[in-house]
């Protein structure tokens, strides 16, 4: 659990509260946990508080993503009209990033996420070989024009409510995504190297290295 998973001592779901918490343009973060884990969360936050400035919320999330996403939304006071979906296995989100998202979505974008370009050479197969046997390409796409994508992701609250609201049958893990089903634009701002997602055990050694490098450049 990311709860658990800890980076310079600290655990890894703080530092991506903090990370947006952060942000110029962030005065609320809610947090939706797994149910059985609400309270731990509550008290871990507690241990842990985000600037004064920024409101906190702990609220249980769903048995699938996209319905711990609506879950979130039905949390957010009426006044709030733009929301940023954060994946807290991505905990060194850059500020700059994270403002750059709210003012696109605030200059008039419904969907607006960060993405970085592809460096790697990408093949695409057919289908996957449940057996591991060798995959036959049918394509190698130009990866010039492939971006990989980060989060936050920012949209307008009514177009992101609308996206949960006609899809919520639809098992789609993305809400971007969600939104392009709907034929709505969605834009992409610059993301940032830093904004990596921390899954695999190389990740969190690729972690405390950046930390590192923060806490001898900026101190933090």
């Amino acid at each position: 659990m990311l709860i658990r998973a800890r980076l310079n001592g600290t655990p890894m779901l703080v530092h991506a509260v903090h990370a947006m918490a952060r942000a110029r343009a962030v005065a609320l973060v809610v947090v939706v946990a797994p149910p059985a884990e609400v309270e731990a969360v509550r008290s871990l936050l507690d241990e842990h508080p985000p600037p004064p400035s920024v409101e906190l919320l702990v609220v249980p999330g769903g048995a699938t993503r996209q319905e711990s996403v609506r879950r979130g939304l039905a949390a957010l006071p009426d006044d709030i009209a733009v929301v940023l979906v954060h994946d807290a296995a991505r905990p060194l989100v850059p500020v700059d990033t994270v403002d750059a998202v709210a003012a696109a979505v605030r200059a008039g974008a419904p969907a607006v996420v960060p993405a970085v370009p592809v460096t790697d050479t990408v093949k695409q197969i057919a289908a996957p070989a449940a057996d591991g046997s060798p995959e036959p390409v049918v394509a190698t796409p130009d990866r010039s024009l492939l971006r990989a994508v980060q989060t936050p992701q920012g949209f307008d609250r009514a177009t992101l409510v609308e996206a949960h609201t006609k899809l919520a049958a639809e098992d789609i893990t993305d809400d971007a995504g969600m939104v392009e089903r709907l034929g709505v634009p969605v834009v992409l701002v610059p993301g940032h190297e830093e904004a990596f997602k921390v899954t695999r055990p190389l990740d969190l050694v690729l972690a405390e290295a950046v930390l590192a490098r923060r806490r001898r450049n900026d101190g933090f």
